[in-house]
């Protein structure tokens, strides 16, 4: 019994089976490629629960390696659980509701050259293979009118995905962690611990280095902003300056006024003459003393 599939998927399968691998370039296309491949599989040989199967793939991706396990999401969501490189833990929700469900484990080995191109990764450079963990709705093997896709919520501890297995290359550069949701959207984030990387959704995961040009501008950023820095604080301290010397001369001429003011009182009190008010100007006024006339001589005048 094969599995039902939409005109525009079979379309795609068709020619992605007579495409060689190099050649297959869409991620969302190999993920539906996987998708049918494991559920294909339930259909025809693999039937229990919490079980993990190796799944058969078509020759265009064969060179991906990928399993599959089948859960009851309830017993996901209490016990969680631990496939290959990932770490599921307890409180995961999923949004549609599902008795049971399916994770789509991936290793893409040298079709992570896909990614390595990605749109989003500019700057960037893969150092180790990608990694893929997907959740799907089990009950929608037989029934293709509904997307088996289901959306997570990661409620307690996130997803963690160990990559100190898997063969890398990192040329003793500070190394990041790639996540490619499904959405399309690339998050950059730190490793947790050794070759580790954490992540509260699904999708694709990987391992990523700086290339030699972005860490060089990254470089010359840290520069500039060294270059800011000195001139933000060579600004701040001329601006320093320039207040100290104005509150300086502020007080200086404050004091003088007051020192003038002050002799100009002393003055005012330690004066021999006294002060008339002229109109409403201060003036000296001297004492009104007539001095008596005296004749140099006891001769009368001649005249």
């Amino acid at each position: 019994m094969g599995l039902p599939l939409k005109p525009h998927l079979l379309f795609l399968l068709i020619i992605s089976l007579s495409s060689p691998s190099q050649q297959l370039q869409d991620p969302a296309l190999i993920d539906r490629i996987v998708r049918d491949s494991a559920f294909r599989s339930y259909l025809t040989d693999h039937h229990k629960t919490a079980v993990v199967y190796n799944v058969s793939l078509p020759p265009s991706v064969s060179g991906a390696t990928v399993e599959t396990v089948r859960y009851r999401t309830s017993s996901l969501r209490r016990h969680g659980a631990s496939v290959n490189e990932f770490h599921v833990a307890p409180g995961v929700v999923v949004h549609p509701h599902s008795k049971r469900l399916i994770l789509v484990i991936q290793n893409l080995g040298n079709l992570s050259s896909v990614y390595g191109s990605y749109r989003n990764i500019s700057g960037f450079r893969l150092v180790s293979p990608v990694l893929g963990l997907l959740f799907y709705r089990a009950a929608n093997i037989r029934n293709s009118s509904i997307p088996p896709e289901l959306e997570i919520l990661v409620t307690k501890s996130p997803i963690t995905v160990d990559f100190s297995g898997l063969e890398q290359s990192t040329e003793g550069r500070r190394v990041l962690c790639a996540l490619f949701e499904l959405d399309g959207k690339l998050s950059l984030s730190n490793v947790t611990r050794s070759n580790a990387c954490s992540a509260r959704s699904q999708g694709h995961f990987a391992l990523v280095v700086e290339t030699i040009n972005n860490a060089g501008g990254g470089e010359e950023m840290k520069l500039s902003g060294w270059k800011v820095v000195v001139v933000s604080v060579a600004a701040g301290a001329f601006t320093a300056v320039l207040l100290g010397l104005i509150v300086v001369a502020m007080v200086t001429a404050k004091w003088k006024r007051l020192q003038t003011a002050e002799m100009e009182r002393r003055a005012y009190e330690e004066e021999a003459l006294q002060i008339s008010m002229v109109g409403h100007v201060r003036a000296p006024a001297a004492a009104m003393v007539r001095t008596t006339p005296r004749l140099e001589n006891d001769d009368a005048p001649s005249w």
